[in-house]
């Protein structure tokens, strides 16, 4: 393709798309059509969030453990050949399981089960038969969920991983940990839709409510508030890249304005990869407590196994906040599905739901009213629940009780690995492609112990200024239009990046996932990305040439 024809494509791209409210995500799709037809073999989509490492050992012990639990339901029907089996039988499944696993001890999968069954049992203080038989049955998926909300045993454990990734670690009092319920979910996508349903149903969040959005951040946070069945007004409390991408005091305390509602936060950053410090933390949390102890807090923790020393907020301020949680990024499991909602049995959403005018009561009492006759009881994570069912399904509500072993297998895998080598691993993955990147471009990468590393945004400006000078700079923003050097970088080159625009990122960048290409892919992407900027500096030269 010539470079007029080049050029004369990005325009009309760019002239269908409207920059200004394209999802990035839909964007995304469109560079990877252009990008696809340079070859499949030679695209390189580092757009994508979805990991290419995966947690093996946990992956193993499900397969394993399946063996196990068909043994249980061959137990039954036994005149019937190998055509039907039954449920599991409690009574002596542990010998039965003790049995199990000296026969297949050579078995990839197995040592692990067997610890993680010892571990359930000395450690946290569970009956091992009681924990065999729950996960036999989970994975048989003979039963509807139940409780709807998760598993009981299932949910203690995922709570103790849980509390220990968002900072309190080892050695954390069974308080938080026993206040925690979990509400299993079909990943934070799925969090996310129930959760805005559910706060819009119960009138905590109502049409043309004010919302807080730290911001930059994942997009459909940006877009779910803007459809017709919300209409919330978001108002933004924006992080600042000159402070590594913190929250500035005055930013946070927009929050002391009682008619913002809620405050929606990624945490770790998507796209900037950023934690929040300590003292960003602590400033929120006095916020909170000293005058906003009516607000709501969700944060999205998804990236926290990713980053040093992490504190969420639900550690901060359990009793304001609700905690989103998914287990796709860090054990490779998009597909699966795995995610939790957890919520602190003393929260202020009961508190707010108690506080209800009378009139809107009435409302919430003839919606809840096929599963309760008392629905001003009713907690707010059950009718999380509930509503994630149309109410009337709710006996039916759950997450698949196999993807619940999963999510229990991955969750002993993190808690047993006391030396975290599978983190260190895939942290170690994550900072050698971040360098590979930066090799590419030329240049010696930012470092902060506060970066997570699983995506890296590029501020275009500040590379420009690096590479070329100020006044290069300056003319690169002022002259390129909204999405064309990613379209460029998709029509030449194949790289697909998403724009930061999206993200609500506001000076010129591009999100580069560290995720899912080999490390000599992102080499790659790093030389094209100078190959691109050295030719805007030539042109930028000529133009200058004329001028003079």
């Amino acid at each position: 393709m010539t470079h007029r024809k080049r050029k004369d494509r990005i325009e009309a791209i760019l002239k269908d798309v409207n920059m200004e409210e394209v999802s990035p995500f839909e964007f995304k799709d469109i560079l990877i059509k252009i990008a696809s037809r340079k070859s499949e073999k030679m695209m390189l989509n580092a757009g994508r969030g979805n990991p290419n490492f995966l947690a093996l050992i946990p992956r193993h012990a499900f397969i394993q453990f399946g063996h196990f639990a068909l043994s249980e339901a061959e137990r039954h029907f036994g005149y019937m050949g190998d055509i039907i089996g039954g449920h599991s039988d409690r009574e002596g499944i542990e010998a039965r399981f003790e049995i199990f696993t000296r026969a297949h001890w050579n078995e990839k999968g197995v040592d692990f089960l067997n610890s993680a069954v010892s571990y359930v049992r000395d450690y946290l203080g569970f009956s091992a038969g009681e924990f065999l038989h729950e996960m036999v049955q989970g994975y048989l998926g003979c039963d509807y969920p139940s409780p709807p909300r998760m598993l009981p045993l299932s949910e203690r454990i995922v709570a103790r991983y849980l509390l220990k990734e968002m900072g309190s670690g080892y050695d954390l009092g069974y308080s938080l940990v026993d206040e925690t319920q979990l509400f299993a979910v079909e990943g934070g996508t799925a969090a996310m839709a129930y959760l805005f349903e559910s706060l819009h149903a119960n009138h905590l969040l109502n049409h043309g409510d004010k919302i807080a959005l730290a911001v930059p951040i994942f997009s459909p946070y940006l877009e779910i508030p803007k459809l017709d069945t919300y209409q919330f007004e978001m108002i933004e409390v924006i992080a600042d890249e000159e402070l590594g991408y913190q929250i500035p005091e005055k930013e946070l305390d927009k929050l002391r304005a009682p008619e913002i509602k809620a405050l929606f936060m990624v945490n770790p950053g998507n796209p900037t990869s950023v934690k929040l410090s300590d003292e960003t933390l602590e400033h929120l949390k006095n916020l909170v407590e000293n005058e906003r102890r009516d607000l709501i807090i969700i944060t999205d923790d998804v990236y926290a196994t990713f980053a040093d020393d992490f504190h969420s907020v639900y550690t901060v301020l359990p009793h304001n906040t609700i905690l989103v949680y998914s287990f796709s990024k860090y054990f490779g499991a998009t597909g699966w599905r795995l995610g939790v909602i957890a919520l602190h049995k003393n929260n202020v959403l009961d508190e707010l739901l108690q506080a209800l005018p009378d009139d809107v009561q009435k409302e919430l009492d003839r919606r809840y009213a096929p599963i309760t006759t008392n629905s001003r009881e009713l907690k707010f994570i059950d009718r999380l629940v509930a509503d994630s069912r149309n109410v009337a399904l709710r006996h039916t509500a759950g997450l698949s009780t196999p993807q619940q072993v999963q999510m229990v297998l991955f969750a002993l895998y993190a808690l047993m690995d006391e030396q975290e080598k599978y983190k260190n691993a895939v942290k170690h993955v994550l900072r050698r492609r971040y360098g590979a990147l930066y090799r590419g471009l030329g240049i010696e990468p930012e470092k902060d112990p506060r970066y997570v590393y699983y995506y890296t945004l590029l501020d275009t400006e500040k590379l420009a200024e690096m590479l070329y000078g100020k006044e290069f700079a300056d003319w690169f923003v002022r002259t390129l239009p909204s999405g064309e050097f990613e379209l460029r970088l998709a029509v030449e080159a194949g790289v697909v990046l998403l724009p930061g625009k999206g993200f609500e990122v506001f000076h010129p960048s591009a999100r580069v996932s560290l995720a899912n290409l080999k490390e000599i892919d992102y080499i790659k992407i790093g030389k094209t990305i100078r190959r691109l900027l050295e030719e805007y500096h030539r042109k930028f030269l000529r133009e200058e040439k004329k001028r003079n």
